[in-house]
């Protein structure tokens, strides 16, 4: 296995902490959704993100980091998932654009990795994100046909966030260190472009805009490269415990 840099430990820290906070968001909605086959989607999409989440720890633990430690025993700062999936949602509007838009960062990510410690692993998380992703475009669609301005309401709330989480405009492919030492492909202004992209094609013809969204920030001053965005807010303890299974460590399997 190759040795990573900092820059790439944390880059993949970051998109494996995005998939533990989806998992969990998922199970909190599996059971909540305005239709059966939302549930089993949320079901689903939770255990597929279980999935990943095993295979990108073994690959953070060669790289010297505690098991314990990626497990959920740590404090919420450190944490690096992007601030969307931070609290519950209040609607399942809500809920459906900010796991939408941080799967999608999240994949986009992954799959500008180039180092060959991913080989077959990228491949197999794209063939389940396929389906992720396509789900997520279907209710998007329907969600910009029936209620337009909460969805567009939401989508301002989110999108700058998940744009800082993917890194600051100002990473283009001579700034981004994560491209100048090899690890990726593409920069992160790339990977903003293309997601403001989809969505521009997505909303095509519907009452939503993507125009309207500021695409701007973060400036790289402000920016945490560790945690991949801008301030300091952070999950709830209660979450941690969640994660942990803290209040029935007794029956946990050994």
């Amino acid at each position: 296995m190759s040795e990573w840099s900092t820059e790439a430990l944390e880059y993949v820290q970051s998109i494996t902490d995005t998939k533990l906070l989806l998992s969990h968001r998922y199970a909190e909605w599996m059971l909540a959704g305005p239709s059966l086959e939302d549930n089993i989607g949320g079901a689903s999409a939770a255990q597929d993100e279980a999935g990943h989440i095993r295979q990108l720890m073994r690959l953070l633990e060669q790289q010297g980091r505690d098991s314990d430690w990626l497990e959920g025993a740590r404090e919420p700062e450190e944490f690096q998932n992007p601030p969307p999936l931070d609290s519950s949602n209040e609607t399942w509007l809500e809920y459906i654009v900010a796991v939408a838009t941080t799967d999608r960062a999240a994949w986009y990510m992954l799959e500008s990795i180039t180092v060959d410690d991913f080989d077959g692993l990228v491949k197999k998380i794209g063939e389940d994100e396929y389906f992720h992703l396509d789900y997520h475009d279907a209710r998007l669609t329907t969600l910009a046909e029936s209620q337009p301005d909460e969805l567009q309401e939401a989508l301002e709330q989110t999108l700058p966030a998940v744009l800082s989480f993917i890194g600051p405009e100002s990473y283009t492919d001579e700034q981004d260190p994560l491209v100048q030492n090899g690890f990726v492909d593409r920069s992160a202004m790339e990977l903003r472009t293309a997601i403001l992209s989809h969505y521009e094609d997505l909303f095509n013809d519907t009452a939503v805009s993507i125009v309207a969204i500021d695409s701007t920030g973060p400036s790289q001053d402000d920016w945490n490269s560790t945690r991949r965005r801008v301030g300091s807010e952070t999950i709830a303890s209660s979450v941690i415990e969640s994660l942990t299974g803290e209040h029935n460590k007794e029956f946990a399997m050994q």
